[in-house]
């Protein structure tokens, strides 16, 4: 499709250098626009040899997308592509940063860096060893009226996840702050009150950063602190990357953090070139990063520089695009908190021009459904897959996506859609097959580490039969033979008979009359099990690639064995002490969907909609950011998932056995906060515990609303929005306050 620039892009693309805002609408055209203001100035700028134009995005999937989108534009006007422009994510960046000059920062020239896996393994053994060591810490914290056996088993099993979390936070806070360890301490010791929380995640901190050190590593956090560090460092090399990218165009600079915008200020000088294009609307990783809104919403009365607005958009018919700015009409003016309306904010959503190359969808109000039935949390999933069989047997060519606002639920939907046979994809945490397929390598890998358990022989059987589960007939018969290898009392007696010691040879009779085939189909199983034996003397990556062979047929699956064998044989070469007993736990960790996994998918390079057409598509609204459907369901938008900070609204960061409701995460952070303000005197407001709490409500608050907005926005034609009232009888949810504001203003439309 050729590009014609709309008058609001054409005022982008006339961009010749200096500072520039821009905020764009979802669905104008942004990553277009901003590509073709790159390949311009590539063409035009007149850049060096040794010069470029350096794109700056949030995830490698959209470096992936900008690079080809570039590439493109590049070749049409005669040029060599991947010459003359970078496209690097924040990361990325920092650690070319690093990475060319590691001096500077303390770090010798062969550094790691330890991924998302990796540093939340050392930070589960650092916050172990700290319960350990301070059996007492949770204490203070708990809810005075928990009785003690509950109390106890609080400590035990919710204190050290709780714990992790909100150190972990408190630690990227410190790095984003820019705070060594020793600094923590310092603030810390020198504040005229005890800050408990502070104390307790500045151990962890030290402990943790010790480690890294101890490996001659850095976490990704470390690389923009250490990149910043850097640059401060050496004036010279600054101003040699200053050179070498005379341009800076930064996507998505919503969800830029203070730490990374200073970088790009850096980079870019006081005289230099750089270009924000972002949508403060669209801000929704704010609760669960160190990023924030607020600095691209000051960024233009900061620099002086006028904000170009890219508000049309072709993406939606015309009722959406109708919600979505009542949706910002009504946030800013009747939200029943005060402190939440400034959450949305203008340009709003403008239909293209008549004669836009992209067009609006044609309109049809009736597509839009704010359902006001009261679900239960079961029965909003039925009704969804009820609307989904009929709607995809309607309309097999088109695209459809059900968003929900957290994994547990995308999981429930898609167990529903696998038992009606409806085909679907999950663009989720992780997908029903990576942890279907990690769960069986697990439990054969768990025999193999206990050959004497009959147990888990007869699990191993279950998973060898693991095609018979889709018949019900097969999946009984596979129950009653794990049933009796399961009371086998010798297992070696199974496994390699003498003369006249064969447990074979004592299956009762009437099982032997009621499966005629069972004996032929046991000494399968045994040759089985013997070659899986004989293989676990291999390195793990082979043996589950040995394994994967005798379980799996279908491509994905086997591709994915390939991927876990990588990881675990990257696990047991970090840790050369683990036996196949804590390598299966590595899997369980996958197949539990506790620890971050994307398996072979079509995520991994970036999500295209348009490849499922006929499939529903099942994601959360954090993860369809970016991408649009044809039909698109939102579920669960209630007072629990979507509160509006209101007396009686319930949040998920504040767990039940906490005292108080305090949010333990946004205490420690605003702990570390008052104890540098104090230190350096930048202020001088007494502690007060519990206004970290009641701030996080409104944020969260905020967040939430901007992610119903961000949920709206992906619909093309049609648009269902259902709610919950949640599992708990005594406390049931109603509808969110937006979804009430939404159904109102949609009837009144009539």
């Amino acid at each position: 499709m050729t590009f014609k620039p709309r008058p609001a892009q054409q005022e982008v693309l006339d961009y010749r250098g200096g500072f520039m805002g821009i905020l764009a609408v979802p669905g104008s055209g942004k990553t277009m626009t901003l590509s073709h203001l790159a390949a311009q100035l590539v063409a035009g700028a007149q850049l060096g040899d040794d010069q470029e134009v350096l794109i700056v995005t949030l995830t490698n999937s959209t470096v992936e997308n900008f690079q080809s989108r570039i590439g493109n534009l590049i070749r049409e006007r005669g040029l060599l592509p991947k010459v003359g422009y970078q496209v690097r994510t924040l990361h990325g960046l920092a650690h070319d940063i690093v990475r060319e000059r590691p001096g500077l920062v303390g770090l010798s020239d062969q550094f790691q860096i330890v991924d998302e896996r990796e540093g939340d393994a050392i930070l589960d053994d650092v916050v172990q060893a700290y319960v350990r060591a301070h059996p007492d810490a949770a204490l203070s914290y708990l809810s005075p009226t928990l009785k003690e056996a509950k109390r106890a088993q609080v400590v035990r099993e919710k204190w050290p996840a709780t714990l992790k979390n909100f150190s972990r936070n408190f630690s990227k806070r410190a790095k984003d702050l820019r705070l060594s360890p020793t600094d923590v301490a310092a603030h810390v010791a020198a504040a005229d009150r005890e800050l408990h929380l502070a104390q307790m995640c500045y151990e962890i901190f030290e402990d943790y950063q010790r480690a890294l050190a101890y490996r001659g590593a850095v976490d990704f956090d470390d690389l923009i602190r250490l990149a910043c560090q850097a640059l401060e460092a050496d004036p010279q090399y600054l101003e040699r990357l200053r050179q070498r990218w005379p341009f800076i165009l930064e996507d998505e600079a919503q969800d830029s953090s203070q730490l990374q915008e200073f970088i790009l200020e850096l980079l870019a000088g006081p005289g230099g070139n750089w270009v924000r294009v972002g949508d403060p609307n669209q801000a929704i990783y704010e609760t669960f990063t160190t990023a924030n809104p607020k600095f691209l919403r000051d960024f233009s009365a900061r620099t002086g520089v006028k904000a170009v607005a890219l508000p049309n958009s072709g993406r939606s018919s015309l009722s959406i695009i109708q919600l979505a700015n009542h949706l910002i009409d009504w946030a800013q003016r009747e939200h029943p908190t005060a402190q939440v309306r400034h959450a949305l904010a203008e340009p709003r959503i403008e239909p293209t021009p008549p004669d836009d190359p992209q067009p609006n969808p044609p309109d049809d109000p009736k597509g839009i459904h704010l359902v006001e039935q009261a679900y239960g949390p079961d029965g909003e999933i039925k009704a969804i897959v009820d609307s989904l069989e009929r709607w995809l047997s309607a309309h097999p060519q088109q695209t459809v996506a059900v968003l929900v606002p957290r994994n547990e639920r995308g999981f429930k939907l898609g167990e529903a859609l696998r038992k009606r046979k409806i085909e679907h994809v999950e663009l989720l945490q992780s997908t029903v097959s990576t942890r279907q397929t990690a769960g069986a390598l697990s439990h054969l890998l768990d025999y193999l580490a206990d050959p004497k358990s009959a147990k888990l022989l007869a699990m191993a059987f279950r998973v060898w039969r693991r095609a018979d589960r889709e018949d019900e007939q097969a999946k009984a018969r596979v129950g009653r033979i794990a049933k009796l290898l399961h009371g086998c009392a010798q297992v070696e007696s199974y496994l390699w008979p003498q003369l006249q010691r064969d447990w074979l040879d004592t299956l009762p009779p009437k099982e032997l009359e009621a499966e005629p085939d069972l004996r032929n189909l046991l000494e399968e199983f045994r040759d089985v099990i013997r070659r899986w034996q004989a293989a676990a003397l291999l390195p793990v990556d082979q043996l589950l690639l040995s394994l994967g062979q005798d379980l799996f047929r279908e491509p994905a699956e086997l591709a994915l064995t390939h991927k876990l064998a990588l990881l675990l044989k990257r696990a047991s070469t970090q840790n050369p002490a683990w036996r196949l007993a804590e390598l299966s736990e590595e899997l369980k960790v996958i197949a539990t969907n506790e620890r971050r996994f994307l398996g072979l998918s079509a995520d991994d390079l970036g999500f295209d909609p348009e490849k499922y057409r006929g499939m529903a598509v099942v994601t959360t609204m954090h993860r369809a950011k970016g991408l649009e459907w044809d039909r698109v369901y939102l579920m669960s938008v209630n007072t629990y998932d979507f509160p509006s900070a209101m007396a009686y609204d319930e949040y998920i960061f504040e767990p039940w056995f906490i005292r108080d409701r305090l949010n333990l995460d946004a205490e420690a952070r605003a702990q570390l906060e008052w104890a540098r303000a104090m230190a350096t005197e930048q202020g001088n407001a007494p502690w007060q515990e519990g206004l970290a709490s009641q701030r996080a409500r409104l944020d969260y608050a905020a967040e939430r609303l901007r992610l119903l907005y961000v949920g709206i926005t992906r619909a093309r034609r049609e648009l269902v929005i259902t709610w919950n009232t949640g599992q708990r009888e005594a406390a049931k949810k109603t509808a969110s306050l937006p979804l009430v504001a939404l159904q109102a203003f949609w009837k009144a439309k009539g």
